[in-house]
């Protein structure tokens, strides 16, 4: 089945999200007792205080904020494969939410495309959702899931098509892209690094850089595990 869908049919997407606010301190009273609540688990699991867990806030829609859409598709030039990359980032979300739902509205509309990710299921395409449901953003068609059975979903995703069937394990994006033997740059950053490198450093172009790599990370593994050949390097333009 996989062979068999049209790899130019497919939008690549990988997000990058950050804690609303920076420190648990800076937190409500209300919100405080609801973030304490909603990880009980991990504090009994782990035997720390709210404060201590506070670091996975950028994990959770209800906390959290996106901060960086980066969006990679494929075509076909004069015979060359070709992978174009484009983001949408900024501090205030509200705007790139609607700058990214305004494509998928437009441009890419309809049921012909699919959208690809690693844990995309899982993570990426509920956190879009909500934010924009809190924001009250119409969701764009290719995002509108709800009512549907996790089978009738027909978007990709890489974490899931490695496990087979197998729901025991999460393998992550960088374990996979070096097991097959896809180069990527070598980064200064990783996923727990946003948070700090978003507040701290202020550098959000570091964190574009980071969630485009990952965009055509997932497309390389994905034309591997469809047996077509890779994207070269000089084919990949970022706009």
């Amino acid at each position: 089945m996989l062979q068999q869908i049209n790899s130019d049919r497919i939008l690549f997407i990988d997000i990058e999200t950050v804690p609303q606010y920076y420190t648990f301190e800076e937190l409500s009273p209300e919100m405080q007792q609801l973030w304490a609540d909603k990880t009980r688990f991990f504090q009994q699991r782990e035997e720390k205080t709210p404060d201590e867990v506070y670091e996975r806030a950028g994990v959770y829609a209800e906390f959290g904020k996106v901060v960086c859409i980066s969006m990679g598709y494929l075509h076909h030039t004069a015979g060359e494969k070709k992978f174009r990359v484009t983001s949408f980032s900024g501090k205030d979300e509200r705007v790139l939410l609607e700058e990214f739902a305004d494509l998928m509205s437009g441009r890419f509309s309809g049921s012909n495309y699919l959208l690809c990710g690693h844990n995309i299921k899982e993570f990426d395409i509920p956190y879009l959702c909500r934010r924009m449901l809190v924001l009250g953003i119409p969701l764009p068609d290719l995002l509108d899931l709800s009512g549907k059975k996790p089978w009738e979903v027909p978007h990709l995703d890489t974490l899931e098509l490695w496990k087979f069937g197998d729901y025991k394990h999460y393998t992550s994006l960088n374990l996979l892209t070096h097991i097959f033997g896809i180069p990527t740059p070598k980064d200064d950053i990783s996923g727990a690094d946003v948070a700090r490198v978003y507040y701290e450093e202020d550098d959000l172009e570091k964190i574009v850089r980071y969630c485009e790599k990952d965009v055509l990370a997932v497309a390389q593994l994905l034309l591997r595990m469809k047996g077509e050949p890779p994207i070269a390097e000089k084919n990949v333009v970022v706009v």
